[in-house]
């Protein structure tokens, strides 16, 4: 389950850890927490699933949940090979997911 469904409070603390209260399935919202940069890589650029250390190379780094289905979308200046900073963003729930209160990557 895309784990911003089934949460509250969702948020991104020193531009790297997701924290929220999930729901474990029993009723009951647990607090959790998973950091980012071992799942999400800077490749030229650009947000890579599979990568790592992402925010060593970015700057800027915000969440926010957006739009009419309530995407959580983190975005950031990420460098490229050449030294320049775009904005590039990610959708976390395409592979963050909450299994009974803990958020697990799905590769």
């Amino acid at each position: 389950m895309s784990f911003h469904l089934s949460s509250t409070d969702i948020r991104v603390d020193d531009g790297h850890i997701l924290r929220a209260r999930l729901d474990n399935g029993g009723g009951e919202h647990v607090d959790a927490e998973f950091d980012l940069n071992t799942v999400l890589g800077n490749n030229n650029g650009n947000f890579e699933w599979g990568g790592s250390d992402f925010s060593h190379s970015a700057e800027e780094v915000t969440f926010s949940i957006e739009g009419d289905e309530s995407v959580p979308v983190l975005r950031a200046r990420l460098r490229n090979m050449e030294g320049n900073a775009e904005w590039r963003d990610v959708n976390l729930s395409e592979r963050i997911t909450n299994q009974g209160g803990s958020f697990v990557f799905q590769e």
